[in-house]
């Protein structure tokens, strides 16, 4: 039986569906960690699935950093509007503009090799995973341009 109070923990710490954290704390003994785990194994599956649709929707992001000398603009695909106007995904992509911003990637494929700012354990290749399960959409970071102030 799964315990409730864990369910909603996490549920809040991922935000995946209530019925794929249910399963995984079902398939974990009410164990969260390893119920995040299983969550992570899942993302890694579901992108892999997801990984030839169609993404003909989607958002372009930018960031200013608070000294105006620093711009970025990143284009994240997903599969349909209901996605690309979900809050969430909103946010994902306000991250993922300001990760740019900060660390200077030089194409989308070092983007994803990097570690998330605001998280280290994890890659933004994770993070996209994780975002995938979340919406259950195949979801790409397509193109981003980073200015600098007086930079070429």
């Amino acid at each position: 039986m799964v315990d409730y109070n864990e369910l909603k923990k996490l549920r809040e710490e991922t935000g995946v569906s209530f019925s794929l954290c249910k399963k995984a704390l079902e398939e974990t003994a009410n164990d969260v960690a390893k119920a995040k785990e299983k969550l992570k194994e899942w993302g890694k599956l579901r992108a892999k699935e997801k990984a030839g649709s169609v993404t003909s929707e989607g958002a372009l992001f930018s960031y200013v950093h608070h000294n105006n000398k620093v711009v970025s603009l990143v284009e994240i695909q997903c599969e349909t509007d209901f996605v690309s106007k979900n809050n969430e995904f909103q946010q994902f992509g306000k991250e993922i503009a300001m990760q740019i911003a900060s660390s200077r990637p030089k194409d989308v494929k070092a983007l994803l090799a990097q570690e998330y700012n605001r998280d280290p354990s994890k890659k933004i290749e994770d993070l996209l995973k994780e975002n995938v399960l979340k919406f259950g959409e195949n979801l790409k970071i397509v193109r981003f341009a980073r200015w600098e102030l007086g930079g070429e």
